[in-house]
């Protein structure tokens, strides 16, 4: 007969045995849960608690996630008396979240010297997670805890590794740097909650009939992609460089005019944009206007009325402040658009310098008027900057044209999505096709903190006073998108507007092309990469 103490000793074996399967196994899980989470953080821009709260997100975004985040946990606490229970925690940890692929479609996983680096960093500290637990014991549930933990060890690699990275960029700021002083051009610092992109494009083209011009490409806008501008576009001879600056915070947009100061800075709007990072609309006024300390010339979109407050605050401080507007003709410059949208009056100083000036589809004439207003700061004389309008090239996804080869209008305006733009989007897709169905294809706006279920709740309802057809791409904005519609009246076809659900864009895009014809139009509305439910 087996005495209690040989029972026990067999016992505690086997437990110890169980114990380092849990151990290995949620080791393993670590490796592809880590690929995961590490393509998040590089979407979204290295920012610790980025992957957090995009893994809160993930978990309980469907009922099956939601479910297996339950099961991943009961097993994490089974562990303390069934040490093998780890097990079922590991194997949901490597398979989940349902939906969030290892590479991705839209925005893959890009193995950059960056990326190596955190990725690096973040298994150091879950095998030293893993190691304190062997050493120190229980192993099985700290292995586990360490399984669960993925994405918060990733957020705290971004932690530790974001001083290291912005002492390893300074020698980049340190030779752009040196290229502006050797180059010597005019800087023009443009910023905002949107509108950015647009009207560097449109100060490009105005001030490049008059002077040499490079613009910062795409949206290089952070300091790294300021940077790299520098360094690879700004060519000798330069006259003019237009620099996009962006920031998700305080003291981000005061650390570039340091290094590349603008003499014309531009503030385009405001919005709640980002305002899950900056809390309110006031504080995201505050950092957008540090652009402005180094200037001696600022224009503002005064159609807000807090940029308006600001421009009376700057000119207070000796700034020469060229105000510009879309409605006001008091305006130092006002481009007013005509009833259909097509074409616009351009008023500079009180006095119309031209009329019926064509605006190409997507084309914003508050944009267009800051572009203007940063013309004339820069010396280009009205007649110059006004001639080259009629050949102004329209802006890529922001409401871009287009005809599919069945016959359906498309509008693009997939980039940035922001109340204001999306409702611009709207007006203009009501006034477009030839009598045929109405479709909106969008994933709703992202980034607007408490704003954002109401601010879709309300797109939605939007979307069903001018559509025919609504459909909701993926999960993150589907609830406000639905309720809103469900809300709304019956729209143009006198029925209430017909909603579909699907998963990604591709399938969204197979559905249009199914169902659309000649005399159709469909407007998508942003476009979400798919590290978003």
């Amino acid at each position: 007969m087996t005495s209690p103490v040989t029972a026990a000793v067999t016992l505690g074996g086997q437990h110890r045995g169980l114990a380092w399967v849990t151990v290995a196994a949620c080791a393993l899980a670590c490796m592809p849960a880590g690929l995961r989470w590490l393509r998040v953080a590089q979407r979204e821009h290295y920012l610790a608690g980025s992957s957090s709260r995009f893994a809160a997100r993930w978990w309980t975004v469907t009922a099956a996630n939601a479910a297996a985040a339950v099961v991943a946990v009961a097993g994490g606490v089974a562990t303390l008396v069934w040490p093998v229970a780890g097990v079922v925690t590991a194997a949901v940890v490597a398979a989940g979240p349902l939906g969030l692929s290892l590479r991705g479609r839209t925005a893959t996983l890009a193995w950059t010297r960056r990326l190596r680096t955190l990725a690096v960093v973040w298994a150091v500290l879950e095998v030293l997670v893993i190691g304190a637990g062997v050493l120190a014991g229980p192993a099985a549930v700290v292995a586990v805890v360490a399984a669960l933990a993925v994405p918060a060890l990733v957020d705290l690699a971004c932690a530790l590794v974001a001083p290291v990275e912005g002492r390893l960029a300074g020698r980049y700021v340190d030779a752009a740097t040196a290229r502006l002083a050797r180059v010597a051009p005019t800087v023009v610092g443009i910023t905002g909650s949107f509108g950015k992109t647009s009207t560097k494009n449109h100060l490009a083209h105005l001030v490049r009939g008059s002077h040499s011009v490079v613009a910062t490409p795409a949206s290089f806008n952070n300091r790294a992609g300021l940077a790299r501008a520098v360094n690879e576009h700004l060519a000798d001879g330069t006259e003019v460089f237009v620099a996009e600056m962006g920031t998700y915070g305080p003291g981000e947009i005061a650390d570039l005019c340091r290094w590349c100061p603008p003499s014309v800075s531009v503030l385009t709007a405001i919005g709640p944009v980002h305002l899950e990072r900056f809390g309110t609309e006031d504080r995201i006024v505050e950092a957008k206007a540090e652009i402005a300390v180094t200037a001696t010339d600022v224009v503002l979109q005064v159609d807000d009325p807090r940029l308006a407050a600001l421009a009376d605050r700057l000119a207070g401080q000796g700034k020469r402040v060229r105000r510009a507007s879309a409605t006001d003709v008091a305006a130092g410059v006002a481009v007013l658009p005509s009833g259909d949208g097509a074409t616009a009056t351009v008023w500079v100083d009180g006095a119309v310098v031209a009329a019926g000036v064509p605006l190409p589809t997507g084309v914003q004439p508050s944009n267009l008027a800051c572009a203007l207003a940063a013309a004339l700061a820069l010396g280009v004389p009205a007649e110059v900057a006004v001639g080259r309008l009629g050949d102004l090239p329209p802006v890529d996804h922001r409401l871009q044209p287009a005809r599919s080869p069945s016959g359906f209008e498309v509008l693009d305006d997939t980039y940035n999505s922001n109340p204001a733009g999306a409702r611009a989007a709207l007006r203009a897709l009501g006034t477009a096709g030839s009598g045929g169905r109405r479709v909106v294809v969008t994933p709703g706006m992202v980034e607007l903190g408490r704003r954002q279920r109401p601010e879709n709740r309300l797109f939605g309802a939007e979307i069903a006073a001018v559509a025919d057809d609504l459909v909701v791409v993926g999960r993150t904005n589907r609830r406000a998108l639905l309720a809103g519609a469900g809300d709304a009246p019956p729209g143009p076809s006198g029925r209430p507007v017909s909603v579909t659900c699907v998963a990604d864009r591709p399938a969204a895009v197979t559905w249009v092309r199914a169902r659309l014809g000649p005399g159709d139009v469909v407007l998508y509305e942003n476009d979400l990469p798919d590290h978003y439910p």
